[in-house]
């Protein structure tokens, strides 16, 4: 495996607190997919669950090399666990297509929170030639 490409970012939990309270489902809905809120929703540290996802979300748009350009939609990457709880990416749209033309085969995440920060580590593998 050749290592392509890595990203990273932090989330303050009480900052993303706020935009929940302020705009709701609205956001929720925008940033999350079904499957991602279904799993936090059920979590006794919601916030923190859900501030670790968006934190994946954002270091997976740095290795792709984008943010929220080039047609990236919040939708495009979903964070779902396998059944160890090891958390796992999924691209569709924009994101797969914009892996696949970097010939990226996997991206592996890694999140941590607490209280009051959420951190997530994304590395990406290319294709051998």
């Amino acid at each position: 495996m050749t290592i392509a490409a890595h990203g990273i970012d932090m989330v303050d939990c009480n900052r993303l607190g706020e935009m929940i309270d302020r705009y709701g489902n609205r956001f929720l809905n925008r940033v999350f997919t079904p499957v991602e809120l279904e799993y936090c929703q059920g979590r006794k540290r919601r916030i923190e669950h859900l501030a670790g996802r968006f934190a994946a979300k954002e270091a997976v748009m740095k290795v792709l090399g984008t943010g929220l350009r080039r047609g990236v939609n919040w939708l495009d990457i979903e964070i779902v666990n396998e059944p160890s709880g090891q958390p796992k990416v999924t691209l569709a749209g924009r994101c797969r297509e914009i892996a696949d033309e970097k010939n990226l085969t996997e991206i592996i995440i890694s999140i941590s929170h607490i209280t009051t920060h959420a951190i997530a580590s994304a590395v990406a593998s290319e294709k051998e030639p």
